[in-house]
């Protein structure tokens, strides 16, 4: 069955091979000395210019500022028909009141899906976000899917952050928080660094951190959550219901302002800094340029596009969130220079063993739909990755006698002033950790927190407001949890935001991960090799899709150990680039 197809697509590529370039190492290259003339008439007109809404530095110059323009005219020509269904879908929601009821109860939120959200949300919430959103175990998995980054393992040796009534402990966990820890089941989630930025009026949040825990059930749960503000209260699940469901709300409105912010920094931006080295320094006839090239589709219109929609005065943060959007934009801006810009470190194993989620001092996360998910795709991008560079080094030598590539790093850890990126490249396998790891960020990364996630269960309502409309309460005893919920026209301003995030236009289209390296303009300059390893891909990708969206309840409601059916990595359904 697979032989058609293949030779299909060579046929296909075949025919227009005669009109490429074929990309070289310059080692390979006739033309070495024209190629270094335009990689130095580049670097004239290429330049690093201060940042855009945080973060690295970001392109100016004349091929800068052409390059910036030519991806925030593609983006807007791109995300104009999405722009247009929100529009729809929110005006359609607005003329439907009636049916929301008052908005007096936290059931009557459940009424914002009736019947609404069809363009821009065409499949609805995610299974179980409507009937389940109320479980511990809802809320306390969302860590280990939709909401993956700032959760850690405490090592044993970790003084406790804060302390939890002994009683209190016992009752819930069976065990005492010392030994949670001294078992290496007790894990952290600290969002205090929010206290200490400007705030928006009439909007509020805590400064939360919190602990989860592994049962003796095996079930990763939640066990308390400091607000850090004004009384300082401490909230558990043995607390009345009612208490502790704002207790979740005011930690989700944190993790979700972490989360968007996180990725910023995480995903786009370190991205960005390391494409604009390897503009500096590569041939636009190198084959790692090519590739690069592909994986940063639109990267430079993010920064700008998220200065003038998030951050200037009035815009989202200012309108949603407890954060001024000058305030998110310094934090993303500290995100980013204190550990989450940083380039290898991010390496996704790396990341989760640094943080004991993988391979941790402790019994191992039973379920961790993000890691099942997202390794998936990651082994299939390195394969991909790994023909590709060998297709044109043949041995490691061959990498070290690479003038460009051994200029990238050098570029990147002078004046892109990039992070933690390798300092050399000897081996092989450190270029395909880099590429790797790019496209990692690109799609795994950035749309497990992003893109059709937000609306599908990251900001879903009731649980994830982007803010309390009332303070913080000083005391227990709280009595109506939607009084502190949204009203109408802020939900609805919640929903027209992240539904510009949400991309169905882009699933079951060659814009889908699925076809992250399915492109004519990259393929064309490569060989048949990369080819093939690009057809392989794409079927690997369209297999795991068929199996995601099979994906429902076993028989104890649970989907990957969660009571909600996560979708997110869905290669036919996410991008396979650093969408908007």
């Amino acid at each position: 069955m697979l032989r058609p197809l293949s030779l299909s697509l060579f046929t296909v590529y075949g025919a227009l091979l005669s009109d490429a370039v074929a990309y070289e190492i310059p080692q390979h290259n006739a033309s070495y000395a024209l190629r270094q003339r335009a990689i130095n008439a580049t670097r004239e007109g290429f330049l690093y210019g201060p940042a855009v809404a945080g973060g690295p530095l970001y392109p100016t110059g004349p091929k800068g500022q052409a390059k910036v323009a030519a991806d925030i005219a593609d983006v807007q020509r791109e995300t104009s028909p999405n722009t247009a269904l929100v529009q729809q879908d929110v005006a359609r929601a607005g003329n439907s009141s009636a049916q929301y009821q008052g908005l007096d109860t936290v059931e009557e939120y459940l009424l914002l899906y009736q019947n609404q959200w069809a363009d821009i949300l065409p499949r609805g919430p995610a299974p179980g976000v409507l009937t389940n959103y109320s479980q511990d175990l809802f809320f306390s998995m969302e860590r280990l899917a939709n909401s993956a980054f700032s959760v850690r393992r405490l090592p044993k040796a970790s003084k406790i952050p804060f302390q939890v009534d002994a009683a209190v402990a016992t009752k819930i966990t069976g065990s005492s928080i010392q030994q949670l820890l001294k078992d290496g089941r007790l894990f952290y989630a600290d969002h205090r660094a929010q206290a200490a930025f400007p705030k928006t009026t009439s909007k509020f949040a805590a400064a939360c951190d919190a602990y989860f825990y592994i049962a003796k059930s095996g079930q990763f749960l939640p066990l308390a959550i400091r607000t850090n503000v004004g009384a300082n209260l401490i909230y558990t699940p043995a607390d009345d219901t009612q208490d502790w469901t704002l207790a979740k709300i005011l930690f989700n409105i944190n993790d979700f302002f972490f989360a968007q912010t996180w990725h910023l920094a995480s995903t786009h931006e370190t991205v960005q800094i390391a494409w604009m080295a390897a503009i500096r320094t590569l041939s636009v006839d190198h084959p790692v340029y090519a590739l690069l090239d592909r994986l940063t589709y639109q990267l430079f219109s993010i920064q700008p596009l998220a200065q003038s929609f998030l951050f200037d005065n009035g815009t989202a943060f200012d309108t949603l969130f407890p954060i001024t959007g000058s305030g998110a934009r310094d934090f993303v801006t500290e995100l980013y220079f204190n550990g989450t810009g940083s380039f290898q470190a991010g390496y996704f194993e790396t990341d989760l063993k640094a943080r004991g989620l993988l391979h941790g001092d402790g019994p191992k996360l039973a379920y961790f739909p993000f890691y099942e998910d997202a390794a998936v795709i990651h082994s299939a991008t390195r394969e991909f990755v790994s023909t590709f560079i060998s297709s044109f080094y043949k041995s490691d030598a061959v990498v070290r006698g690479d003038n460009e590539i051994q200029a990238w790093a050098v570029e990147a850890n002078g004046p892109a002033k990039a992070i933690d990126f390798p300092t050399k490249f000897d081996t092989k396998e450190a270029v395909i950790d880099a590429l790797t790891h790019i496209a990692h960020l690109t799609s795994t990364v950035h749309h497990s927190v992003n893109t059709n996630n937000l609306l599908s269960i990251s900001a879903t309502l009731p649980m994830h407001p982007a803010s309390l409309y009332r303070p913080v309460p000083s005391a227990k005893g709280n009595t109506s949890v939607a009084a502190y919920l949204p009203p109408l026209q802020a939900a609805l301003a919640q929903f027209s935001v992240d539904g510009l995030f949400a991309r169905p236009l882009l699933a079951n289209t060659n814009r889908s991960l699925a076809f992250m390296f399915d492109s004519p303009k990259f393929l064309n300059g490569t060989n048949d090799q990369t080819r093939a390893a690009a057809s392989k891909f794409k079927d690997d990708m369209r297999k795991f899709s068929t199996k995601i969206r099979g994906l429902t309840f076993d028989g104890n409601g649970l989907s990957q150990g969660a009571p909600f059916v996560w979708q997110a990595l869905d290669p036919l359904e996410a991008p396979f680039s650093l969408s908007i």
